[in-house]
């Protein structure tokens, strides 16, 4: 009897949460097929067979914490389940094109037969997006139409059925004939009363959600976390974009924005000050000499930071195009544990969310972080006569004084404002 096993998944990895089996008891597996969507800190990971047979026995649910190495089901490889015997679906003919539904019930008389009760197992496909989406709404996989002619559920499927579906709701409830006004009723939460008057509502979180607790909590409690800040004056930056944007799309196909800018500024002042760009490990600082900056991207289940790697090496464009495919990937959840490790250096944005000033924490064991703000017409003097409105951004670094001095740490930041206001330099730099 074969037996699955939870994956190395990565280093800093050694346990998930089940999420979501994608077969049952009884179902034929082949090598290399999905079985079950496991939850880790950082993305969520479908591990596949290693060999070939009939899933007899699944020993944890959905829900269930994990570790590396753990036999999660087991596999009958001479073709049987123990409790439900199973056929091997046959492969649909190519010229057919039947649908994989379709091809799983025919070769499965087992399971025709059991129809009429109910227990008939059908072969979804669906994206890992698409299944989370369906779990989440509490819908199956098997009641959602697909445009698809191979019949894979995607994500937008999940979104339109569920939206069709809440529409009927809406016009079931409402009444034959419209009944005289009555005072409303107040919408009562699905809250309990714990010991008091008050309602409360308590909602699990998530094991991303707990890892980025855990995390922050622990960065505060042994880096020796710091904060200074500055102001850039944008008004160069802004000029050179407006300038630059439309033929800059028309030759690299992505858009000019500031994360660039500011991926090379940080880049620059990283070789200024290396101390920044490095970590402590025991009694040892150790320098990178590479520059994979992460950039802070907010996804449907919390904050990650996907890495763009040898920024220093990247043209504006290569990073523009590195940003706008990982902030993609990161809001479809289908970021890979290799998009998140090894950054040496991180840049964070509040400003996308209108916040004018901030300390952004640690994401250890970096000891630098740089928060870029909302950009904001403010009046700034001139010299002693004149002052204008200029936009203006604060920025912020976070840093650990364990190794960084603030005379270093400030001059950091000045050599960031600089470049920014005087970005031609960035192509000397760069």
């Amino acid at each position: 009897m074969g037996e699955i096993k939870v994956p190395e998944l990565a280093e800093s990895i050694t346990e998930g949460t089940v999420a979501q089996w994608l077969k049952q008891v009884g179902d034929y597996v082949e090598k290399g097929d999905y079985v079950v969507e496991l939850e880790t800190d950082k993305v969520n990971v479908e591990i596949t067979a290693e060999e070939s047979g009939v899933l007899a026995e699944l020993l944890v649910g959905e829900g269930d914490t994990v570790q590396v190495g753990e036999t999660i089901a087991r596999l009958n490889e001479q073709g049987a389940a123990a409790s439900t015997p199973v056929e091997k679906p046959k492969a649909a003919q190519p010229a057919k094109q039947e649908e994989p539904v379709q091809a799983a019930q025919e070769a499965a008389p087992a399971l025709e037969e059991k129809a009429a009760e109910g227990q008939q197992k059908q072969w979804i496909i669906a994206s890992p997006s698409a299944r989370k989406a369906a779990r989440e709404r509490g819908i199956k996989l098997d009641e959602v139409p697909t445009a698809d002619p191979l019949g894979r559920v995607r994500k937008q499927d999940i979104e339109v059925y569920a939206e069709n579906k809440a529409t009927v709701q809406k016009e079931e409830a409402k009444p034959a004939s419209a009944p005289a006004p009555r005072a409303a009723k107040p919408v009562q939460p699905e809250v309990t009363n714990e010991g008091g008057e008050k309602p409360v509502q308590r909602i699990r979180m998530s094991r991303r959600r707990q890892t980025i607790a855990n995390r922050l909590v622990q960065v505060q409690q042994t880096a020796a976390m710091l904060t200074t800040f500055n102001e850039v004056d944008m008004t160069a930056v802004m000029a050179l974009r407006k300038r630059r944007k439309d033929k800059f799309f028309e030759q690299h196909d992505v858009r000019l924005g500031f994360m660039s800018f500011f991926t090379k500024a940080v880049v620059a002042a990283l070789r200024k000050y290396p101390l920044l760009n490095a970590e402590i490990q025991g009694d040892e600082i150790v320098l990178k000499k590479f520059y994979d900056i992460g950039i802070a991207v907010s996804a449907p289940d919390g904050l990650v930071v996907p890495v763009v790697r040898d920024a220093d090496r990247k043209t504006f464009a290569e990073i523009e195009g590195n940003i706008g495919e990982l902030a993609k990937k990161a809001r479809d959840n289908k970021l890979a544990l290799k998009d998140l490790q090894g950054g040496t250096f991180t840049i964070t944005n509040g400003g996308v969310f209108g916040s004018l000033m901030s300390t952004p924490i640690l994401n250890g064991p970096q000891v630098g972080i740089l928060g870029m703000h909302k950009v904001q017409l403010r009046p700034v003097a001139i010299d002693e006569e004149r002052s204008e409105n200029r936009p203006m951004m604060y920025i912020a670094l976070s840093y650990d004084h364990r190794i960084i001095d603030g005379k270093e740490a400030v001059s950091f930041l000045a050599t960031v404002k600089e470049l920014l206001e005087d970005p031609e330099t960035l192509l000397l730099e760069g």
